[in-house]
């Protein structure tokens, strides 16, 4: 299994920044895809961003042109900077990665538990 542990969530006031860390353990497999979902509340999960071995970065709707999403794969860390942060940014952050086994090529999803992040106006 691929174990997922984030950080760097917190509070903040409008038109702050945090740096969210996503530190992956993957004994046996190999990481094809890091990404940063969020679930604000009464909305269902959604895609922040996704970066992959590849190089290939996509972003979507919540945080393009103030959120950058990067990685360090040789710490299969992926980390989420977020700028101009607004009161609707409020939720919850979880780290995802797409990885497969060594030797094997079906892909698994894993999960982080989520970080909190609360932005006050």
């Amino acid at each position: 299994q691929v174990q997922l542990v984030e950080s760097g969530g917190g509070s903040v006031q409008a038109g702050g920044s945090l740096r969210l860390s996503c530190v992956a353990s993957r004994p046996g497999f190999i990481i094809d895809v890091m990404g940063w979902y969020r679930q604000t509340p009464g909305n269902e999960r959604e895609l922040i961003a996704t970066t992959a071995t590849d190089g290939v970065t996509k972003y979507s709707g919540p945080g393009q042109g103030r959120f950058t999403i990067s990685a360090d794969y040789s710490k299969n860390t992926v980390y989420l900077q977020m700028n101009g942060l607004k009161s609707e940014d409020t939720g919850l952050y979880y780290c995802n990665v797409v990885a497969r086994r060594y030797g094997r090529s079906n892909l698994q999803n894993f999960w982080g538990q989520g970080t909190r992040v609360t932005v006050s106006s």
